[in-house]
């Protein structure tokens, strides 16, 4: 270990346990509920619109406070603003498991994302000035591992909850992970004055807020009401209203929330593209598997779970060994290359997917090695463009970018499901009624089969075969959006010694 391995912080180890915990516990509440669904639509009803928001709702209000979160950071101090965030997320996860609706899930669980926001928000930017050189490679190797792990075992954890315990156990649990969290925390995280000067920029964190709010809410309500409907014009108009408020007011303000020259940065926007590529090629796949595994194939809940092993398993390893490749390539190089095997794994599950349970576990393990290699790099590469008391502002842009990326991609690509399952539909029944059709067509693309078949009687068979179809091209458009990023990331971050890496060599020798 070399003296830039060394830092004053007696409990640096202790700390960077509490941000793993934290990694692990805020994706957890987002893959848990896919496998979760079926379970709460038996016991509290509710409808499909009433359904996808116990997903989407958690999305939405993380990705919408995330860099709100970081800013807070800055001008506070880590410590504050992890104990809040985790005291809220636990006070609003526990009330879950006894929510007398759906609908009163879909609230708690918009307060339940506020509080892992911050937490998660506050845990990234506390690492920052613990570790350096390669022992920051390390940590956030570690943690984005952690992350990983959380989203990659969420359904295999929660389907076994379910199976043994029942379905409110999964928010039990999470609630009883986030006290242990929160107890970490308060023994290990010194108070420590924030690194930003000036007052909290509050005309840009509730224009950026209200615009990401929005636009995602319109995205993720498109393929319930189509495009036309006004509540989702009307979101979306908004959204880029309040954008443009959010600009003019950045440029005016002596300390803005968001540095917006952080963008005339090449390394900086690659970074941001890579945030978002997990959402598009590996997140949407957490979120729709488990649904046709459970409705579609007929396993159970903890079935589904195990197949999800195989998406899971390689992250275990890969973000280590990337962190390691570091000395040999540059993390841009090495992210494109994953995201090329991220291609041919999308390509291959596309092409065997309907072969049956064996034949999955090559493709998913090969879209899991590729993406690890990203996932154990970008988290050290978000914090290593920016400049100290800038980190906190750096990190809320990068899990901004990051989770709203994700409601983003399940809206896109559920939408595009349900569309591509509705032409086939009304290409085979011309004189079905629009509105059967269309309600058929979403609930199928949910992966409730025999709910669509009831909308559509005698159709059951026709929808399993259009669902097996569409959700087939939909495997084939995000091969190709997995090799166009590749591209890109390599334009902007491919170059050797990029970013974080020469840093790293040279601290490290």
């Amino acid at each position: 270990m070399t003296s830039s391995d060394l830092s004053p912080a007696p409990n640096r180890w202790l700390q960077l346990l509490a941000a793993c915990l934290t990694a692990v516990l805020i994706p957890l509440c987002f893959t848990g509920p896919a496998v979760v669904l079926p379970s709460i639509s038996q016991a509290l009803g509710g409808t499909p619109v009433q359904l996808n928001w116990i997903l989407n709702g958690y999305i939405l209000a993380y990705g919408s406070v995330i860099m709100v979160s970081g800013s807070l950071t800055d001008l506070y101090g880590p410590r504050r603003v992890w104990l809040g965030g985790l005291a809220w997320f636990c006070a609003f996860t526990f009330p879950v498991a006894w929510a007398p609706s759906a609908g009163w899930i879909d609230f708690l669980r918009l307060m339940q994302g506020v509080g892992g926001a911050a937490a998660f928000a506050a845990a990234m930017s506390s690492l920052a000035p613990l570790f350096h050189g390669a022992a920051r490679a390390r940590a956030f190797s570690l943690l984005g591992t952690t992350f990983g792990i959380g989203l990659s075992f969420g359904p295999l954890i929660s389907g076994w909850l379910v199976q043994t315990a029942g379905w409110r156990w999964v928010f039990h649990g999470t609630g009883l992970v986030g006290l242990i969290g929160l107890a970490l925390v308060a023994a290990s995280v010194r108070a420590t004055p924030g690194v930003a000067h000036g007052r909290f920029d509050w005309r840009g964190a509730l224009s950026f807020t209200g615009a990401l709010g929005l636009f995602t809410y319109g995205m993720l309500l498109a393929p319930e009401n189509g495009w036309t409907d006004a509540a989702v014009a009307g979101s979306l108009i908004a959204s880029v209203l309040l954008a443009a408020a959010f600009i003019v007011a950045e440029l005016r303000t002596p300390h803005p929330m968001l540095d917006l020259s952080l963008f005339r940065s090449a390394r900086f926007l690659g970074v941001q593209v890579l945030a978002a590529s997990p959402a598009f090629l590996f997140i949407v796949l957490i979120a729709i598997l488990p649904g046709r595994f459970i409705g579609i194939d007929g396993y159970s809940a903890l079935q589904a779970g195990q197949l999800m092993i195989g998406l899971a398993a390689p992250l275990l390893i890969v973000p280590f060994l990337a962190a390691l490749l570091t000395r040999w390539a540059s993390p841009g190089a090495l992210s494109s290359a994953g995201l090329v095997a991220v291609a041919a794994g999308l390509a291959w599950l596309a092409r065997d997917l309907s072969g049956g349970a064996d034949a999955l576990w090559l493709p998913m393990g090969l879209i899991g090695i590729g993406i690890g290699l990203p996932w154990g790099l970008m988290d050290a590469m978000a914090v290593s463009v920016v400049e100290r008391e800038r980190v906190g502002m750096a990190t809320g842009i990068f899990n901004t970018v990051r989770v709203s990326a994700d409601g983003v991609a399940i809206a896109v690509v559920s939408a595009l499901l349900a569309t591509l399952i509705h032409a086939q539909a009304a290409s085979a029944l011309p004189g079905a009624a629009p509105l059967a059709l269309l309600q058929a067509a979403n609930r199928a693309a949910l992966g409730q089969l025999a709910e669509a078949a009831q909308v559509l009687p005698g159709a059951g068979t026709l929808l399993h075969q259009a669902y097996d179809t569409a959700f087939g091209h939909v495997l084939y458009v995000l091969a190709g959006i997995a090799l166009l990023l590749a591209v890109l990331v390599y334009a902007l971050l491919g170059r050797p010694r990029t970013i974080a890496v020469a840093a790293v060599r040279t601290q490290a020798s």
